[in-house]
């Protein structure tokens, strides 16, 4: 057992001890053929794990459900079949037509067709006809009176995944780019892709990065704010960032990131790091580095998630820092945890927190995107039987879920762009982060897509913590909620619900371009940058997501800027001296981010 200057005890990896909680006590072994009251749910559980390793994770029975309903509900429909069979003649041919003649098509304004070429006969007859089978099949698996949104969800996202396979911009014949480009190299293009797409297959099956990632290593140009690990325990490392100012806010900010994600999203490099610009601006900023898990962790609980990590984080500065109050700032899941850790608080009339913060995070999930799609009964059964096996749901698993939700942009398109057109895209420190997976325990998961994604349980007051129920109607603090316009993962309009859920002291929203990741790593100077920011009053009328956007101030460039004035004007006017880190354990980043 080792202590530094904290005073509580910290336990470092080498006393390889349990972890000090009895909240926590994950098996000795992996139970993955622990017994059953029935042996023949054992066997029902034992064929989805292994049925699932061959079908992605998906569930097949999720998906003939969808299909049936679907099916039923168009075979009662007779006026939509026959408007999908006469479609051909009453828009297909003079919809195309007219789009051969116009200046600007209507295909114009998808990204895989806006070339010169692809406006010049024959491609932009296969570019309109593909927009005009694209409407065919949404008119076919959408707005079907009577068809539940679950499986409309379903259908329709695999139509456009059969779509994206087929579009004309993935063939040499119907792609003018790739046509030309094939004539040009006499064919080279072709082969040199095929050669460059077999040694990623094969560095992928070995477990090697794509070439170029390589040159991205954490602690040596990812992940370098100087800083200290402080504080350790079997979930979490908590990081205090050195200070580069000679005086600093009174009050920290604790970053809590997703468990789904390596911390390091939010320090990448030096040029885009939010710690480095934070702890520049004269923060005081700790981070959870989260444990990456593994089988012997597969009964951690979301109260373990709760007590061993947020928990365990506040009171480890608050053994630092004495009686000042702290700036709760989470990330993704890691923002659910926090608005759970800050209900938490105020029913055990805990005062310790400033302000709370909330980074493309949801706290009610009855509008949670297209990850729905993955979100069902059915879809969550068979997901816990194949991590009940496993011990705990993979990262490479995840990733791929991730990619199918963006095919087009993820998988289609690369594949025409680096293998095709053999132009390998460049790689960047926010790529080399996103290949950096992580996993997800089987318990805490588990209760994660019942309790919250699936059942909504924590705003409607059916969430307990460590027995204790909680609720959103608890957090009365200031809070900074930042939603991004291309979220595929937390829609922006899922995150506007913080105005509904929580009767908070003002509620700053911010709806910035960009990504669920790249909208977040938005560092002033970044091109192309832009936001719209407003605050909502308590006792104010309530805003629509449409009506905010309308009332909305449009800046340019990062909203950094307007989140460190925020976290100024909500922190002690007076600041104090800035003080070194102790020796704490190791230097930043720590260890349990370089568990792989």
């Amino acid at each position: 057992m080792k202590t530094d200057n904290l005073a509580r005890p910290i336990i470092s990896s080498e006393d390889k001890q349990p972890p000090p909680t009895a909240l926590l006590a994950p098996p000795a072994a992996p139970m993955k053929n622990a017994p059953s009251d029935n042996p023949f749910d054992l066997i029902d559980k034992i064929f989805q794990a292994h049925l699932g390793q061959m079908t992605s994770g998906i569930s097949p029975a999720a998906l003939m459900i969808s299909y049936c309903a679907w099916l039923s509900q168009l075979a009662q429909s007779p006026g939509r079949m026959l408007e999908l069979a006469f479609y051909p003649v009453v828009h297909w041919q003079g919809s195309t037509n007219k789009a051969l003649d116009s200046d600007h098509p209507a295909h114009e304004a998808d990204p895989r067709f806006k070339g010169e070429d692809w406006q010049h006969f024959p491609w932009n007859f296969w570019a309109e006809s593909f927009y005009q089978a694209e409407n065919w099949w949404r008119r076919a698996t959408t707005e079907l009176p009577g068809l539940p949104k679950p499986a409309e969800r379903t259908v329709s996202f695999i139509a456009r995944q059969m779509l994206d396979m087929m579009s004309p911009s993935n063939l040499v014949a119907t792609n003018p780019d790739l046509f030309n480009e094939t004539i040009r190299t006499g064919g080279g293009n072709l082969i040199h892709g095929v050669q460059s797409a077999i040694e990623d297959m094969q560095r992928n099956a070995s477990g090697k990065p794509a070439p170029g990632f390589e040159t991205f290593e954490v602690g040596k140009n990812m992940a370098i704010t100087p800083g200290r690990v402080v504080f350790r325990n079997h979930l979490i490392e908590l990081i205090q960032y050195e200070p580069q100012t000679k005086t600093v806010y009174k009050e920290p900010v604790l970053m809590v990131p997703a468990w789904i994600m390596k911390y390091y999203i939010l320090d990448l490099s030096p040029n885009n790091s939010l710690v480095n610009w934070l702890v520049k601006q004269g923060h005081t900023v700790f981070m959870v580095s989260w444990r990456n898990p593994d089988a012997v962790d597969r009964d951690l609980r979301m109260d373990d998630y709760y007590r061993l990590g947020a928990m365990a984080a506040i009171d480890a500065i608050s053994s630092i820092m004495p009686k000042i109050d702290i700036h709760l700032m989470g990330y993704c899941l890691g923002g659910t945890l926090a608005i759970i850790t800050a209900s938490a608080m105020a029913g055990n009339g805990d005062k310790r927190l400033k302000s709370l913060t909330m980074l493309a995070a949801q706290a009610d999930f009855t509008e949670a995107g297209e990850l729905m799609l993955f979100i069902t009964e059915s879809e969550v059964a068979f997901l816990k039987n194949m991590m009940w096996e496993k011990g705990y749901l993979d990262g490479k698993q995840m990733e791929g879920t991730f990619q199918l939700l963006q095919s087009k942009d993820l998988i289609w398109s690369k594949m025409v762009h680096d293998y095709m057109m053999d132009k390998r895209r460049g790689v960047i420190d926010l790529l080399a982060w996103n290949a950096d997976a992580t996993r997800m325990p089987y318990k805490m998961h588990s209760e994660y897509l019942e309790k919250l994604f699936l059942h909504n349980d924590f705003v409607e007051g059916r969430f307990a913590v460590e027995g204790q129920w909680v609720a959103p109607e608890s957090v009365k603090l200031p809070v900074f909620s930042v939603s991004t316009e291309k979220d595929q993962i937390a829609p922006w309009k899922s995150v506007y619900k913080i105005h509904l859920i929580a009767p908070c002291e003002d509620i700053t929203f911010v709806l910035t371009s960009g990504g669920h990741n790249a909208g977040i790593v938005s560092e002033p100077g970044h091109k192309g940058r832009s936001y719209y920011i407003h605050k909502t009053v308590s006792g104010a009328p309530y805003l629509a997501p449409d009506r905010w956007l309308e009332v909305a101030q449009p800046k340019q460039g990062s909203w950094w800027l307007d989140w460190h004035e925020w976290l100024a004007e909500r922190s002690d006017k007076e600041k104090i001296s800035s003080q070194p880190v102790g020796k704490g354990l190791c230097a930043a980043p720590g260890t349990y981010v370089l568990q792989k």
